[in-house]
């Protein structure tokens, strides 16, 4: 079993690099459109102020920092962060004189103690190698009255619009490997106990979940999801390691999975996630 530090080394390891430069050749622009919905819902959820001091955890290519500036206008600030030099590069070709951007790591970086008002994360904080060790850094950057709420995945099963693809294609490619209980992935905060027993472990307290469904349009028809499976995701690592002949194959189940789910936005499947609340305890 991979240890906390390990586990957080590849993290850091893949959205510096291949991870961080795949996301945006092939799939920033798509993903922003397919979750526009649950952000719009967390970005109420959240309430940020005019005057707050915001930190934006795991912000990408900052859009939702940008859209936090905003909202605490020219009293407040608004700061992104996230591992990736990549991504940061990007985020900080949006200038706001409240806003900035830093490479930085979440989990270990020692922030201004009680200096944010609201803790903020759009699908970021289930990559942390150790979780409660990180919100527990995080806490400590909170004013005591201050609230974290951010958003992410439910479970695997609660969200075919992964879950399909890979099912399909998994006759014809190796064994897929898969995170183990506790570690970092998109579905790692898929179990509201964990997330409970995380930020109460971590020093959080009146802890809430708010459930958030919708559909996510994967793309304008069958050929073009299948084109950006190919070039991004947990699919796209193993398609590159199989003879081209099998990648044709599990493509193709792919496809004919995918069909049932075309309409007139394109290829829909659900989507579903938490908006989780919390305050210092």
């Amino acid at each position: 079993m991979k240890t906390a530090s390990e586990l957080a080394a590849e993290q850091a390891a893949f959205w510096d690099g291949p991870g961080g430069s795949m996301w945006l050749a092939a799939y920033e622009r798509r993903i922003e459109r397919q979750i526009a919905e649950f952000g719009r819902q967390l970005m109420v959820a959240a309430a940020p102020q005019a005057g707050e001091s915001v930190l934006d955890v795991g912000c990408g290519t900052g859009q939702t920092t940008l859209a936090l500036a905003r909202a605490v206008g020219p009293t407040g600030s608004a700061l992104g962060i996230d591992i990736s030099r990549t991504l940061i590069g990007v985020a900080r070709t949006q200038v706001l004189a409240n806003l900035r951007y830093e490479v930085l790591d979440a989990a270990t970086h020692a922030f201004a103690p009680a200096a944010i008002d609201l803790l903020f994360s759009r699908f970021g904080v289930m990559f942390f190698g150790d979780p409660v060790a990180a919100f527990a850094n995080l806490r400590r950057a909170l004013k005591s009255a201050g609230r974290v709420t951010f958003l992410c995945w439910r479970s695997a099963a609660e969200n075919p619009w992964q879950r399909l693809p890979i099912q399909a294609a998994a006759p014809h490619l190796p064994p897929m490997p898969r995170p183990g209980p506790g570690e970092p992935g998109p579905f790692a905060f898929g179990d509201r106990d964990h997330v409970q027993g995380i930020l109460a472990k971590a020093g959080f307290a009146d802890v809430s979940f708010q459930p958030v469904d919708g559909t996510l349009v994967l793309g304008h028809d069958v050929a073009d999801v299948t084109e950006g499976l190919r070039r991004f995701g947990p699919l796209a690592r193993v398609l590159t390691e199989v003879p081209a002949t099998d990648a044709d194959k599990a493509l193709a189940a792919v496809a004919l999975a995918l069909q049932p789910h075309v309409g007139p936005q394109g290829v829909a499947l659900p989507g579903a996630a938490w908006i989780v609340q919390a305050r210092p305890a």
